[in-house]
C-alpha cells in the first residue's frame, strides 16, 4: 500500500464515472472540478469500462481495498454493473447516487457486487427538495431509497448537505432515519471554497452541539476520527438496547473545511471521469494524466499522485481580503523547500 510524505496509507480511490448529471443541485462542485455538467448524451471525454476496470486493478495491485463510484450521476453509466462487476475481488465496491435510477437497476448492482450505497436527499419535502436539487423527482428518489433497501444494501446511507438552504431540515431528516430501520445519515459540510457562495456557510460546530444534545450514546470511529451519534425516535426500547435496534438511526457529519484532523485522516485519491488522478477534492492543480490508461502509465500516475499530497488544504487554500479563496503562495513555497 502506497503511504504519501505525511504516513498517510492510500487505501481507497473515489471513481467518478461521468459529469452528467439528471440534477442541478445548487452545492453542486461536481467532486472538486466545478459545475462542469455537459450534455446527457454519454461523451467521448469518459472513460471507458477498460480504462476503468484496468485502472482499479492498477489500484488492486498497491493495496488499494475500497472503491466508491461517483459522477455527476455514476448511475448514467449503462455499464455500471459491468464496472462493478469486473471490479477486482479485494475492493469494497459503493456507490453514490441520486437514487432515481436505483428502481428496477438496484438489485442487478447487488448481483454484480455492490455492497453500499449513498443516496443525496437533503430534504423530506417536495417543494424544498425541487428548490436544492432543481428537480421534481423526489417521489422517484423516495422510490430508489426503498430499491436499494429491498435489495439488500445495509445500510442506506442518506447524503445531506448542510448549508443556509438546508439547515433548518436537519432534526425532521434525523427522526426519519432513527424511525426507518435500514437507513443512516451521513451530514455534509457546505464547502464555500469550491461552490463560490460563502454566504450560505452555516457554522458546522452547532450542528456537532445539537447532535450531541439529542444522541443517547456518541461513538468514536477511529477510521476517519468521526464522531457517530446514535439517536432514538423516543422509545424507551430504542434508547436502552444496541446500535442496530429498531427506532435508532445513526449520524455521522463528513466537516472537512479548515479541519486539519479530517485531512490527517484522509487515505483517499481521486479520478476523473476524464482519467486524471488528484490527491485532494480541494485541488486541481495537481492532475495527473494517466495518459493512454496502459498499465505502466497508470502506475507512475498514481505514485506520482500519491507523493504529491498535501498535508492540509486548508493552509494550502486561503481566503484573500475580499473574500475568495485563492492557493497560498507562501505555503506552497515552503512545502516545495521541505
Amino acid at each position: 500500500m502506497l503511504t504519501d510524505d505525511f504516513g498517510r496509507e492510500v487505501s481507497g480511490v473515489r471513481v467518478s464515472l461521468t459529469d452528467r448529471c439528471n440534477f442541478d443541485c445548487v452545492y453542486c462542485h461536481n467532486e472538486g472540478l466545478g459545475d462542469t455538467r455537459g450534455p446527457m448524451d454519454p461523451q467521448d471525454d469518459e472513460m471507458s469500462t477498460d480504462d476503468v476496470v484496468r485502472f482499479l486493478e492498477v489500484a488492486a495491485e498497491f493495496g488499494v481495498d475500497a472503491v466508491k463510484f461517483t459522477g455527476g450521476e455514476p448511475m448514467l453509466r449503462q455499464d455500471l454493473a459491468e464496472i462493478i462487476e469486473r471490479t477486482p475481488d479485494q475492493m469494497e465496491v459503493s456507490l453514490t447516487t441520486n437514487g432515481t435510477f436505483l428502481p428496477g437497476r438496484a438489485e442487478d448492482l447487488v448481483d454484480a457486487g455492490l455492497e453500499r450505497v449513498n443516496v443525496s436527499q437533503d430534504a423530506l419535502d417536495p417543494e424544498d427538495f425541487a428548490a436544492v436539487t432543481k428537480s421534481g423527482a423526489y417521489e422517484k428518489v423516495l422510490e430508489g431509497v426503498d430499491a436499494a433497501l429491498e435489495a439488500g444494501l445495509d445500510p442506506v446511507k442518506l447524503n445531506m448537505v448542510v448549508f443556509e438552504h438546508t439547515a433548518g431540515y436537519v432534526p425532521e431528516m434525523v427522526d426519519h432515519v432513527a424511525a426507518n430501520d435500514g437507513l443512516q445519515l451521513q451530514l455534509i459540510e457546505y464547502m464555500p471554497e469550491l461552490t463560490g457562495k460563502p454566504e450560505w456557510n452555516i457554522d458546522i460546530q452547532r450542528v456537532h452541539d445539537w447532535l450531541a444534545e439529542q444522541a443517547d450514546e456518541i461513538e468514536h470511529r477511529e477510521m476517519h476520527d468521526r464522531k457517530r451519534y446514535w439517536v432514538s425516535d423516543g422509545s424507551t426500547d430504542a434508547a436502552d438496547a444496541g446500535p442496530d435496534a429498531a427506532g435508532r438511526g445513526m449520524v455521522e457529519i463528513v466537516d472537512p473545511v479548515e479541519n486539519p484532523t479530517f485531512c490527517a485522516n484522509c487515505h483517499r485519491v481521486r479520478v476523473t471521469h476524464e482519467g486524471y488522478l488528484k490527491g485532494c477534492l480541494n485541488r486541481n492543480d495537481d492532475l495527473k494524466t494517466m495518459g493512454e490508461m496502459t498499465k505502466p502509465e497508470i502506475r507512475e500516475a498514481f505514485r506520482d499522485v500519491v507523493a504529491n499530497r498535501v498535508p492540509y488544504y486548508g493552509e494550502y487554500m486561503i481566503q484573500n481580503d475580499e473574500g475568495e479563496w485563492e492557493i497560498n503562495e507562501k505555503y506552497i513555497e515552503e512545502y516545495a523547500g521541505a
